[in-house]
């Protein structure tokens, strides 16, 4: 069985989307760990555009890779200038790489109004330059970039930039939807095409703009591509490119074709998130496949069949791409819901259906006066053991005051909490930047005597939502709060009128959840933390 060769440049198209911007150190991580899970390729950026990129071709030269080949990006040569004279392909040599890859136009509409020049010149510039790199040793893969507009327009222009390539000596031509705008009827046809002129083997390069890059490529690979360019979690220019997230898992489990090994497939969950988090992006939860919601059900009827058998709103198993399933629990719940929950939870609790619906209603009930558990699953998690399996909080209340004070044109925050520890009275106090921030600090500073692991939470994340805006200043508002341990984190809520009651809502289920997970440690394996007995992110 032919295999589809899987061709990453999230470090350099990926890098060109808004708010990326990798350093040249992040982009050996993610190239060393594309090599790692079997990869064929890494475009590792445009030696000839800025230093970031210059240097990661030299830190990359320290590192023996085993499957992948780097690529170095750059253009055909400028017209006038000769090919052993033009600097960007100077650039390519230098950067010391196996392959390159340039791009060049094919649509004749950029050749007279962006090159500014003939369209003879244009298939001069394409053949000399695949041709004198060729020369120097390099392996050539040739970008037809705007092919799809471009042979639209005129494929006997667009055609012959492509034979210009295959004279010139290209190992691969790859066929780009550059704008973004083409259907997959459309690719699948002109790949087709194109197919039948050319003895070169053919790729694709895909862009989201009609939110098709994924379609595109799959279809351009059942009409005879046998490489996809794409970028992890599909960063890239405006829209961005073909996400290689969903197109490997597609080809291996919907077409049949391999690509990357059969192993690595179940490292794309943690894959995609390695990315982002060098990115500094957000993980996108509606993400097919590796998304944090690509599995996650939530009303009751779906759930009550997931028991029976979960293929009955799955298309495909969520270990084999590293994922997990993930059983919501919201107003829209059924009983299913907390059955699931309790198996999942290994509370080992017995069905008394109507101690169930009571806390079903119950539930239902806290998100209509606006609790959401979707995200909250550790103040979830300790509601159903409080109502079934005889768990007692930690601590307890007993007072607390919040002090702001202006001074000199400051603002001073000072909490002062009385709490009480298995029978033992704590009363202290602490300052913060802001009044949150000052109970926070207090409440660690009563309780790290009791429980020194509380030292090593720390607050992750911390939201804010006005459910009512109509009320103005005195809205309910919903306090969601996100809290880690360096090896995983959980969400908790709170829900108010007074925004410091539901942060301190949200902060004691916080750390009281830490505590339960300190607590059940040495109970439960590795694979349960894993998979998610505790529902934190691991």
């Amino acid at each position: 069985m032919p295999r589809v060769e899987i061709y990453d440049t999230t470090l350099r198209d990926g890098n060109q989307g808004e708010g990326i911007s990798l350093s040249a150190k992040d982009k050996v991580k993610i190239a060393l760990r594309l090599d790692e899970l079997g990869f064929h390729y890494i475009e590792g950026g445009w030696p000839g555009s800025n230093p970031k990129d210059l240097r990661f071709f030299e830190l990359i030269r320290e590192h023996q890779l085993k499957n992948a080949h780097i690529c170095a990006f750059g253009s055909t040569r400028k017209s006038g200038v000769a090919a052993d004279r033009d600097e960007n392909l100077q650039q390519i040599i230098r950067s010391n790489v196996q392959v390159a890859t340039i791009f060049g136009k094919t649509w004749d509409f950029h050749v007279r109004h962006a090159l500014l020049t003939t369209l003879e010149d244009n298939l001069q510039m394409i053949e000399e330059s695949v041709a004198y790199l060729k020369q120097q040793g390099m392996e050539v893969f040739y970008d037809a970039e705007h092919f799809f507009d471009g042979f639209a327009a005129n494929p006997e222009y667009s055609l012959a930039t492509l034979q210009a390539a295959e004279k010139g000596g290209a190992a691969r031509i790859i066929l780009c939807d550059t704008n973004g705008g083409r259907l997959p009827n459309e690719i699948f046809d002109m790949v087709s095409a194109v197919k039948e002129s050319l003895d070169v083997p053919l790729g694709v390069h895909c862009h989201n703009d009609g939110e098709l890059a994924v379609a595109n490529s799959l279809a351009a690979v059942q009409a005879g591509a046998i490489q996809v360019q794409g970028t992890i979690n599909g960063y890239g220019e405006r829209c961005g490119n073909a996400n290689l997230c969903s197109i490997i898992p597609n080809l291996a489990f919907k077409c049949q074709l391999p690509s990357i090994p059969e192993q690595s497939l179940a490292e794309l969950t943690e894959l995609s998130r390695f990315v982002s988090e060098l990115a500094n992006m957000h993980p996108m939860n509606n993400q097919p496949y590796v998304g944090g919601s690509a599995f996650a059900h939530k009303a009751g009827v779906h759930v009550n069949a997931l028991l029976k058998n979960p293929h009955t709103y799955e298309h495909v198993e969520p270990e084999m791409v590293g994922n997990r399933r993930r059983v919501l629990v919201s107003d829209q719940s059924g009983l299913s819901n907390l059955l699931y929950k309790y198996q999942e939870l290994d509370l080992g609790l017995g069905l008394d259906k109507e101690a169930n619906r009571r806390l079903l209603e119950e539930l239902k009930e806290l998100e209509n006066q606006g609790y959401q558990f979707e995200g909250a699953e550790g103040s979830f998690e300790l509601r159903l053991r409080k109502a079934f399996h005889g768990y007692q909080e930690p601590f307890s209340l007993e007072n607390l005051k919040i002090l702001i004070e202006v001074r000199d044109g400051t603002v001073y925050s000072e909490a002062i909490i009385k709490i009480n520890v298995n029978g033992q009275v704590v009363h202290t106090a602490a300052e913060g930047n802001g009044p949150v921030n000052a109970l926070d600090n207090a409440l660690r500073k009563a309780l790290e005597g009791f429980y020194p692991e509380i030292s090593g939470m720390q607050l992750n994340d911390y939201k804010v939502r006005v459910l009512d805006e109509k009320d103005g200043t005195g809205a309910v508002v919903r306090v969601l709060v996100e809290t880690g341990d360096g090896h995983c984190s959980w969400g908790t809520v709170g829900v108010s009128p007074n925004i410091i009651e539901a942060s301190w809502e949200a902060l004691v289920d916080s750390i009281a959840y830490g505590l339960l997970r300190q607590e059940n440690k040495d109970d439960i394996d590795t694979q349960k933390i894993i998979t998610g007995v505790f529902r934190g992110k691991c």
